[in-house]
């Protein structure tokens, strides 16, 4: 047994994929499968079980899975204490982030630390909060970028505070509201362009709204995605109008794409942290990447 294999089989569990594990490891998928398939010999045991194309612990491989997390950063602990190679951090640090910190600042973060540490790479997956949340509880990835503080069995360290601004079409109707806040009134029944049900913005949102008096089934929701440049895009083509966190449309202002306003009488102002596992110890990676965070923002 050797630590290739263990990161191998540990990939696979926490991405239930040969594929996917490969892309994390960045090797190819022929290369995790011999090594997940070396150790199931050396134990005699059935560590995964292949199902199509997903890939599941055995009760076996559950079991080794707790103490090959441990393992990997056991080791990392240890050569970077015996070595002290603290300008030569490297591998392959997992980020688990959601939609807007995930496009809007994780990737400049990302760059700043590998000119810092250039051994380093990134495996960044997003989705909505919940399921970063999910994921990281599941040991899948070791630091998170969140839109609200959720479970207790994660650390939480804030670093952003933005507001949530209404976006519409740059169209006749909006341009002549422009430069004042907008209340409920002016688009409770106008197309909404809306996120998926995870979304912290939404949830935020519906709350703010409901407290107003409203109703959030009474939006005219006639698109959801999951992506916040899709939403824009559908924005500026007409189809609706949508609340937004305003550090997604920063980039966007002055290309009259579409129209920003304040709501009236709402004040949302997204909080957005730097997460991680209560209950596993960080590698020295993913330790370093996190203080780089906090004393960057």
């Amino acid at each position: 047994m050797d630590f290739r294999q263990i990161e191998a089989f540990v990939n696979v569990v926490k991405y239930k994929s040969f594929s996917k594990a490969a892309d994390a490891s960045f090797l190819t998928q022929p290369t995790i499968s011999t090594h997940v398939s070396t150790l199931e010999k050396e134990f005699g045991l059935k560590l995964i079980d292949r199902r199509g194309k997903e890939a599941l612990p055995t009760k076996q491989g559950r079991i080794l899975y707790k103490y090959a997390i441990n393992l990997l950063n056991t080791r990392e602990k240890a050569v970077f204490s015996l070595e002290c190679y603290a300008n030569e951090i490297e591998g392959v640090l997992e980020i688990q982030a959601s939609s807007i910190p995930g496009e809007y600042v994780v990737p400049e973060l990302m760059s700043k630390f590998r000119k810092k540490y250039p051994l380093v790479k990134f495996y960044l997956e997003q989705s909505d909060s919940s399921k970063v949340e999910d994921n990281l509880l599941e040991q899948k990835g070791e630091i998170g970028f969140l839109g609200y503080r959720g479970t207790a069995n994660l650390n939480y360290e804030k670093i952003l505070t933005d507001p949530v601004v209404l976006i519409t079409p740059n169209n006749e109707k909006f341009r002549a509201l422009a430069g004042k806040a907008l209340s409920p009134e002016h688009f409770i029944s106008e197309p909404f362009v809306w996120r998926e049900q995870g979304s912290a913005t939404r949830k935020e949102f519906e709350a703010a709204i409901s407290t107003m008096g409203y109703d959030p089934k009474q939006l005219n929701v006639v698109a959801r995605a999951n992506s916040m440049e899709a939403i824009k895009q559908a924005v500026s083509h007409g189809l609706g109008v949508s609340a937004v966190s305003k550090i997604a449309i920063e980039c966007n202002l002055n290309c009259e794409q579409f129209l920003s306003f304040p709501i009236e009488g709402m004040e949302i102002d997204r909080e957005f942290y730097l997460v991680w596992n209560k209950n596993t110890a960080l590698s020295p990676t993913a330790e370093t990447f996190k203080n780089f965070v906090l004393d960057t923002i």
